[in-house]
């Protein structure tokens, strides 16, 4: 009955796109333009949420439902012998859901020290630095070179976790965790009574060429593996390797909720020989394979398909194993988490309604993980701050590209994944740079020639609307509360063509908002930064950004990029590149009355290296400095620290004056 209703939808699908094309032809030819056309009224419907009897089943799913299937082998590495992992996947209905109202960043607790820049209050993300005031975690990837000539040259990666004392007056290094150079760390966890510390990682082993005769074929192998280690830090000086829990397939993301880590994998689901390979858990020496009447999967056809599994390890159960659910779908892009809930996000494109996002939401209760909902939408998702719940519902920006013309719309969604109300057909023609949802409020970014800021109100979720819209120069690619009423921006300058419809990008600027009048938001000021090719890791990467409202403080790492006379002089008509010629963090004090006012700037850069401005004598050295690079920042009390691979520095956040630095390449363990 399904299938029959799929494929009338289908057919009608197929015939409204052929009238919309003789529509759109006739429009271009009498008017000479395009007409903005809206995302189709639904995307593609999916079937009832089902699992596989057996391995053979979802061997014949895969042939009959996928394209170009690759080669793709895990080895059993580990040893072997039985180990039941505690398998809690259900797909059913709640017959009544009750999520309470999300805390805002403007409720937070005022500590002392910074944490990791979060989106949802309550829901802790994975990063490279965690501290929790009197001790500082953190990831190394200092880069090594070896050999001097062409053909001995060679750089690889010393990675490592370190523990750090942060009192001013004996800060140093205690401890280091040495990983293998096959292990590249992602993030850490540490739990709340900063006694165990989490360490997710990517094992990757090299690729392997074999022959295998019986099947006449040649290829190659590859095995990634994600690792989530558990560590006993209750003696910092001497860090225990408690737990060890080995996936097969690659980390994608996490969260940490209360003692619940939360980590999700994903597999190439593919068939070689006629033999599918599971995903399969490692703790210590023990293996167990996901079961195939766990693993989730819709009738969607799709060129590929992936295992997505989530994984849930309680901390506080020492005794405890890893929970599982596993679905099967056509890949993995964005997530978002609540404390009630994890969404998981994937793009997919169908030949009658064009591009669409799938999504997935995984109810979680400790280490209950229950498959609930699934559903799509028209159009592309940014990233996570593109997705938000909020009082039983989920929303979603998406960009959507249709034959001729491009949009931004909002969709909302009940705890179904049903769309219950939407607001289509944004920003004709750009692109989306930024999304923050607030409360009943989404504040939406779009660019292509100036940046139109839009004030969004949800507060009736089927009925989105525009409450405001601000064009300046200039867009945000990130957006981040200061309070209630009012953003701060970071993105890049802009400078309009005098040829053409586009405009010209510059260097990084930063902006603050005011959106206290919904109808008419304002920017009370900016801030530039540098000339065109300067960059922060920022934008791409919101854990780098440092905000305290308290402290009136702001501090961002910064690439900086200067354009001389001469560059200018040879290419008049054109924005050329600047040369990066420093990197380090600036630091702000950042308030409403007086906006961005520079505090001063940080580098860890070797001050041979550079010339009397403090810029590198020669550019070219740029990535050659990449160990002192600053990735991340935080404070302790009064005191700043920034962190590179090699070298942490304490800076007085009064006048900025330098306390000391700890070289982590200096300490023998």
């Amino acid at each position: 009955m399904v299938q029959r209703e799929i494929k009338r939808k289908t057919r009608l699908y197929g015939m409204s796109a052929v009238l919309s094309a003789v529509v759109l032809i006739s429009l271009v030819y009498f008017l000479g333009v395009a007409p903005i056309l809206l995302p189709p009224s639904q995307a593609p419907v999916a079937g009832e949420m089902k699992t596989f009897a057996s391995t053979q089943e979802i061997a014949n799913y895969l042939n009959a439902n996928s394209e170009g299937q690759i080669s793709y082998e895990y080895a059993y590495i580990m040893g072997g012998g039985d180990s039941p992992i505690q398998t809690t996947s259900t797909f059913s209905a709640r017959p009544e859901i009750h999520w309470a109202r999300p805390e805002m960043f403007w409720d937070r607790p005022n500590d002392d020290y910074s944490t990791t820049n979060i989106q949802v209050y309550g829901v802790d993300e994975v990063d490279t630095v965690k501290t929790d005031g009197q001790y500082i975690y953190m990831i190394s990837t200092a880069s090594q070179t070896k050999g001097l000539g062409i053909s001995d040259f060679s750089v690889s990666a010393v990675n490592a976790v370190y523990i750090i004392e942060a009192n001013a007056q004996k800060s140093r290094a205690v401890s280091k965790i040495t990983l293998d150079d096959t292990t590249h760390p992602d993030g850490l966890f540490l739990s709340r009574d900063s006694n165990q510390l989490v360490v997710l990682a990517n094992k990757y082993i090299p690729y392997t060429y074999r022959e295998d005769y019986a099947e006449g074929i040649s290829h190659y192998s590859s095995e990634i593996y994600t690792c989530i280690d558990v560590y006993d830090i209750s003696n910092k000086a001497q860090p225990i390797l408690t737990r060890n829990f080995t996936l097969s397939g690659s980390y994608f993301n996490s969260r940490m909720i209360g003692d619940i880590v939360y980590a999700v994998v994903s597999q190439p689901a593919t068939v070689y020989g006629n033999i599918v390979t599971l995903p399969v858990v490692y703790e210590d020496r023990h293996q167990c394979d996901v079961s195939p009447n766990s693993i989730y999967y819709t009738d969607m056809n799709d060129s590929s398909f992936i295992f997505t599994s989530v994984y849930g390890l309680n901390l506080a159960d020492e005794t405890s194993t890893l929970a599982n659910m596993t679905v099967m779908m056509g890949g993995t892009s964005a997530m978002y988490v609540s404390p009630q809930n994890v969404y998981i996000t994937y793009p997919g494109w169908d030949q009658t309604l064009g591009q669409y996002t799938s999504i997935y939401r995984v109810a979680i209760n400790g280490v209950q993980l229950s498959l609930e909902a699934q559903g799509s939408i028209p159009g592309s998702i940014l990233n996570q701050y593109s997705m938000d719940e909020y009082e039983g519902n989920f929303r979603v920006a998406t960009n959507y590209y249709g034959p001729e013309s491009q949009t931004s719309n909002i969709y909302v969604l009940n705890s179904e994944l049903t769309v219950v109300g939407k607001l289509e057909g944004l920003a004709p023609n750009e692109n989306l740079h930024a999304t923050r949802f607030m409360g009943d409020k989404c504040y939406l970014v779009t660019f292509k020639v100036t940046d139109p800021l839009f004030v969004i109100d949800l507060s009736a979720p089927n009925k989105p609307k525009v409450l405001g819209e601000l064009k300046i120069p200039g867009y945000s690619d990130y957006l981040h509360p200061y309070d209630e009423t009012h953003l701060i921006g970071l993105g890049k300058e802009t400078t309009e063509s005098a040829t053409g419809d586009f405009a010209w990008y510059h260097g990084l600027k930063l902006a603050l908002f005011d959106v206290s009048n919904v109808n008419k938001p304002t920017q009370l000021t900016s801030y530039g930064i540098g000339d065109r090719g300067t960059d922060t890791s920022a934008l791409s990467d919101p854990h780098a950004f440092l905000f305290d409202k308290e402290r009136n403080l702001l501090v961002i790492p910064v690439s900086l990029a200067l354009i001389d006379n001469q560059t200018t002089q040879n290419f008049p008509n054109t924005m050329p590149y600047g040369e990066t010629v420093w990197q380090g963090a600036y630091v702000f004090n950042l308030n409403l009355d007086n906006g961005f006012t520079l505090k001063g700037t940080i580098a860890h850069l070797n001050p041979t290296l550079l010339d009397t401005k403090g810029h590198l004598q020669n550019p070219s050295n740029y990535y050659a400095t990449q160990n002192d690079w600053i990735t991340r920042t935080l404070y302790i009390g009064n005191i700043l620290y920034t962190i590179s691979n090699t070298e942490i520095k304490l800076t007085d956040l009064t006048d900025m004056t330098p306390i000391s630095s700890i070289n982590l390449q200096g300490y023998n363990y």
